[in-house]
């Protein structure tokens, strides 16, 4: 079994190492503060041993997958690895640097690759010498738990890496969905509209962040509403995504942020992880006002804007069909692939109110894919 390494030790390169070293590999967790590594190992053995206390392992396969995880602090010592991924702040000129040093120490099979979110796969390559064997594997947080992980290759990436990479993350019990390089990949490029049209609302005065949370979940089936999701996420990583994505769609105005989460995001108000986000968990959170006709109609027009991004994507070829819709039922939870959640309700439906949207505000926001608007004008469906 080839040796893996993690670059990062926050809360998802932990997760990785972790998913890893269950999976049977030796694993090196490194960063550049070696106490930092030391606490996160000790953190996986925790989790590791409430595994056993509930069962779900042995205690003796907990020791020994939590002895498989080494600490270390010189990048020099991942030279024997034959994947390493990298888990560590959004930033792509500290990615580059660090990619460029491995390059130097790794043999030359060894398979490189970034869990960015958002980033660009060719654009952090740029700073490789061979770019054939650098990929984007990105994982959903928690990795440990999430089943999803989005293969992205950059257009120089050998079929060789994408097909060895992706049988090692299936081997790891994952779930592998294949995206092309753009802004956000599958997930996050297709649920901006779960958190923007919800921020829109509010603004417009429409309802509150309670009722809405309560529409997506008691009429929607959503597990966790817009505004409960982006103060678990938190801010900082929400918001910078849905930046990070609006510029790299060249400020396409379906991906623009919301000045309500940017204030947040400025005042460091992150959501649980500071007590303060779009609720103050200080107090009693807010009652929703359940009004079921008010309810369908904000969950409807989240619903038919998040259909518009997977027909755009699907159109776009950004990913095939069935990966769209694992992407979203595995990769965020959605309660129905939003494909086939568009044939039940009727393509012609979604595209008559997304339709009127467009004209009443006369946004480019609202503008409905081509893909969609021809199975409308066609009576297709999308399976």
């Amino acid at each position: 079994m080839i040796q893996i390494g993690v670059i990062g030790a926050g809360a998802m390169g932990s997760g990785i190492a972790q998913v890893a070293a269950q999976s049977g590999h030796s694993v090196l967790l490194y960063d550049t503060n070696l106490t930092v590594v030391e606490k996160a190992i000790q953190q996986i053995k925790i989790s590791l041993n409430k595994l056993a206390e509930k069962g779900k392992i042995s205690q003796q396969d907990s020791l020994i997958i939590g002895e498989r995880i080494r600490a270390i602090d010189d990048i020099a010592d991942l030279k024997d690895c034959g994947l390493i991924i990298e888990a560590i702040i959004e930033k792509l000129e500290i990615k580059q640097s660090v990619f460029k040093n491995l390059e130097q120490v790794v043999n030359a099979d060894c398979i490189l690759a970034t869990n960015t979110s958002s980033l660009s796969i060719a654009a952090i390559s740029g700073a490789l010498e061979n770019k054939s064997r650098f990929l984007g594997i990105h994982f959903f947080n928690p990795a440990t738990l999430m089943p999803l992980v989005e293969i992205i290759p950059s257009f120089s990436t050998s079929e060789i890496t994408i097909s060895k990479s992706i049988d090692l993350i299936k081997s790891w019990s994952k779930t592998t969905v294949l995206a092309k390089d753009t802004p956000g990949f599958i997930v996050n490029r297709i649920a901006r509209p779960f958190y923007g049209e919800a921020l829109r609302i509010y603004e417009e005065g429409i309802a509150d962040y309670a009722t809405i949370d309560w529409a997506m979940k008691e009429i929607g089936g959503f597990k966790m509403g817009p505004f409960e999701l982006m103060d678990f996420i938190g801010h900082d990583v929400n918001y910078r995504v849905t930046e990070t994505v609006f510029e790299q769609m060249f400020y396409d105005p379906r991906y623009k942020p919301s000045i309500t989460q940017k204030r947040l995001f400025e005042a460091g108000c992150y959501g649980r992880k500071t007590g303060r986000g779009y609720y103050d968990y200080s107090v009693d959170l807010p009652e929703a006002m359940k009004d079921n006709e008010l309810g369908y109609k904000i969950f409807i027009r989240i619903l038919v804007m998040l259909v518009n991004e997977a027909a755009e994507a699907l159109h776009l070829n950004i990913a095939s069909t069935n990966d769209i819709e694992t992407a979203m039922t595995k990769g965020v939870n959605y309660p129905k692939g939003l494909l086939h959640w568009a044939d039940e309700i009727g393509v012609d439906v979604i595209f008559e109110h997304l339709d009127s949207l467009y004209n009443w505000y006369a946004e480019d926001r609202y503008r409905p894919s081509i893909l969609l608007k021809m199975k409308s004008m066609n009576n297709q469906t999308f399976f």
